[in-house]
C-alpha cells in the first residue's frame, strides 16, 4: 500500500476508535482512603527550628487509568479551617489573621491538575492550578508510585499508593505575613491511597 494510503487508513481507524470511545479503557473514578492519606507541610521559624503541620480535612476527585497514567485528572479541595500544627494559638492566628489564611473569607484551598507527564516507570510530574486566598497559580508536583496491589483491608480491590511533593511560594498568593522569617517557600507532601469506586 502506498505510504499516503497507509496514513489515511490509520487516520480513519483512529476516528473509528474515537467514535467507539465508551467501549475503550479510559480513566475511571477512584476514591481516596482518608485513613491512609495526608496533606502535610513544613515551615522554618526564624531559622532556629522547623514546625510541621497538616490539613485534616480534604476531598479529592480522581480519574485514573493504570494503563494510561498521563490521562489522570485530579481535583483536590482542602478545608482551610482544618489546619493543625500542634499549637492551638498558632493555628488560630494562622487561620483567623487577615494577612494569613483568613479562613472566614477563603474557606477552601483547591488544586486542579492540568497535565501529567511520566518521568520513569514509577514517577511523574503533575502540573496543576493551585488556588489559595482566591489567587490561582500553577505548581508542579513530583509524584511517585509507592506500591500497588490488594491489601488485607481493601476488600479484594487493587490499591495504589502515591506520594507527591512540591514547593508552594505562599507570597505569590498574597500570604506574605512574616516572610521570609517564617518560610516563604513551603515544602508540601501529599500521600494518597486510592482504589476504584464501586
Amino acid at each position: 500500500m502506498h505510504p499516503r494510503c497507509t496514513r489515511l487508513a490509520r487516520a480513519a481507524l483512529g476516528l473509528i476508535l474515537a467514535a467507539c470511545g465508551p467501549a475503550l479503557a479510559a480513566a475511571a473514578p477512584y476514591r481516596i482512603d482518608p485513613d491512609h492519606s495526608a496533606i502535610t507541610f513544613e515551615a522554618s521559624h526564624l531559622g532556629f527550628s522547623a514546625f510541621h503541620g497538616r490539613f485534616r480535612s480534604f476531598a479529592a476527585q480522581i480519574d485514573f487509568d493504570p494503563q494510561d497514567i498521563e490521562a489522570t485528572r485530579v481535583r483536590v479541595v482542602v478545608d482551610a479551617a482544618s489546619l493543625y500544627t500542634g499549637s492551638e494559638e498558632r493555628d488560630r492566628n494562622t487561620m483567623d489573621f487577615p494577612e494569613m489564611l483568613d479562613v472566614t473569607a477563603f474557606p477552601s484551598i483547591t488544586f486542579v491538575s492540568t497535565s501529567v507527564v511520566l518521568t520513569s516507570a514509577e514517577t511523574a510530574e503533575m502540573t496543576g492550578d493551585l488556588t489559595l486566598r482566591d489567587v490561582t497559580r500553577p505548581i508542579t508536583l513530583r509524584v511517585r508510585l509507592n506500591a500497588h496491589g490488594i491489601t488485607p483491608i481493601s476488600g479484594g480491590k487493587e490499591v495504589y499508593g502515591f506520594s507527591a511533593t512540591g514547593d508552594v511560594d505562599r507570597t505569590a498568593f498574597g500570604f506574605d505575613f512574616a516572610a521570609p522569617a517564617v518560610s516563604a517557600v513551603i515544602p508540601v507532601r501529599i500521600d494518597l491511597e486510592i482504589s476504584p469506586v464501586d
